[in-house]
């Protein structure tokens, strides 16, 4: 009997999908099309897992099926004693006497989880997660208030009241979808475009206005970008800027709360952009090997600033490297909160019941500009981004479905429009008359005593500021 190849080994993988063929891979200029284009998963088997132990001999992943009756020489190879059989500690596969190589595409596009259509329809009922009037309501007004705040903050930015901003449009439904499913004592590593997290654990306006003013109610003390939040009290880490460094850091405390058996679990936000950096690896394979309770949700919104998808990864998004890795991976459509939510809970309870990692890969459309230092019109058309502003938004979404329930209409649309936006523009005003922190504030809160040196610097700007004060605007600190 000749051996079989390996891919006819491989062919197991590839049936066990249950997917269609994959599409032609789009071009730079056939992005936005292509996006459009996605095939929903919405099969009766609803919210699943891509479980690490793939259905393929030839990656020693699992058991492999039957044999097949009508074609023999796919069987397995039969081994006469163990000594025939690979001992390699490395790998748990069988033999083959082909040379084949293993093809980038071997599962034909992970489908993406979702419980509402795009008009806030329930698609299958026994995936509707049935929260409270109460709960879906917040979803909705943390969306639309973190919305609200972001058109002041943006529009503040273009007036030069702040340095930098960075808006959240059309990605408001990984942040809140995924926060409702935490517990508020779950430890939160963002990246920097997850301030719907935040908003969602009651994040007050006022410190969100002063984080990006720098001003004397800062809990960063003036100290960081704007947009760069952190919240003690929230299990909120303080973002940074360097791409993806908040991997392998939310690998290490989720290490800690599995020692300290916590009962808690550590969620890490990232873009597809940031998939790329080797930090992500570096987490990723401690994550798994180390069995942390951690949940990886990866935004994938499109576009890394510029850099397109098409241009950034060539194989099958993030979630297919979960796999690799030994880590449990879905892929949901970050527009449908519902989906998210879903996804978030279930990984979540797995999560700390069992002491391993989880991906999420939601996809999702960055409508705003990467942020203000960025203008995408040089890369991408009005036309795109327009199509997922008007027929694909998360907030729309979720209205059509409040609609329908008969739990939000018109009038209440108004008044909330009215209301949040008062309320945004009250904490900014009063953040725009707060002074600056006090310039000592440089040298504190690294050393519990201060050292000589850094003593040296302190004495050293406040001569420089006597004697030149009258060119700083002092008037605007505090004392």
């Amino acid at each position: 009997m000749d051996s079989p190849s390996l891919r006819e080994l491989q062919q197991p993988l590839l049936e066990s999908t249950e997917c269609e063929t994959p599409a032609q891979k789009p071009g730079r200029h056939e992005l936005g099309s292509a996006l459009r284009e996605i095939a929903f998963a919405e099969s009766l088997r609803g919210l699943q897992f891509l479980s690490p132990p793939l259905p393929s001999v030839s990656a020693g992943l699992g058991e492999p099926r039957p044999p097949d009756v009508e074609h023999p020489h796919r069987q397995q190879q039969q081994f006469s004693s163990l000594d025939d059989k690979p001992q390699f500690p490395g790998a748990s596969a069988e033999f083959i006497d082909k040379l084949e190589f293993i093809q980038p595409n071997v599962i034909s596009g992970i489908p993406i989880y979702r419980v509402m259509d795009r008009q806030g329809q329930i698609i299958n009922p026994s995936e509707d997660p049935h929260l409270p009037k109460e709960k879906v309501l917040k979803l909705y007004k943390s969306m639309t208030l973190l919305n609200t705040m972001d058109r002041i903050l943006y529009e503040s930015q273009r007036q030069g009241r702040i340095s930098f901003y960075m808006t959240n449009y059309g990605e408001e439904g990984t942040h809140v979808g995924s926060a409702a499913a935490l517990d508020n004592t779950d430890l939160v590593f963002g990246q920097y475009r997850e301030a719907g997290v935040l908003m969602y654990r009651d994040y007050p306006l006022e410190l969100f206005m002063a984080q990006c003013y720098g001003n004397i109610s800062d809990l960063g003390k003036g100290r960081q970008m704007p947009v760069h939040y952190g919240c003690k009290e929230r299990h909120f880490v303080t973002i940074s800027s360097p791409l993806a460094t908040q991997i392998p850091q939310a690998v290490g405390a989720a290490y800690a709360a599995k020692r300290a058996n916590a009962n808690r679990v550590v969620i890490c936000y990232f873009g597809e952009g940031a998939a790329s950096e080797g930090d992500a690896h570096a987490g990723f394979n401690f994550a798994a090997t180390l069995e942390c309770p951690i949940i990886f949700f990866c935004r994938n919104n499109g576009y890394a600033i510029s850099t397109p998808t098409s241009e950034q990864y060539r194989g099958d998004g993030i979630a297919a490297r979960g796999p690799g890795y030994g880590i449990m991976s879905i892929r949901v459509d970050g527009n449908d909160v519902f989906a998210v939510y879903n996804a978030t809970k279930e990984a979540r309870r797995r999560a700390v019941a069992e002491n391993q990692p989880f991906l999420i890969e939601a996809m999702t459309y960055r409508i705003g500009h990467h942020s203000t230092s960025d203008d995408s019109s040089a890369y991408r058309s009005v036309d795109e981004v327009n199509y997922w502003d008007k027929q694909d938004h998360p907030i729309s979404r979720l209205r059509h479905y409040l609609l329908s329930q008969g739990w939000w209409d018109e009038e209440q649309e108004k008044a909330w429009r009215k209301q949040s936006r008062k309320k945004v523009m009250e904490a900014f005003e009063q953040a725009e008359r707060k002074p600056k922190p006090n310039p000592n504030l440089l040298f504190s809160d690294v050393y519990q005593e201060m050292p000589a040196q850094l003593r040296k610097q302190q004495e050293s700007l406040a001569r420089h500021l006597q004697t030149y004060g009258e060119h700083y605007p002092l008037e605007h600190f505090d004392k």
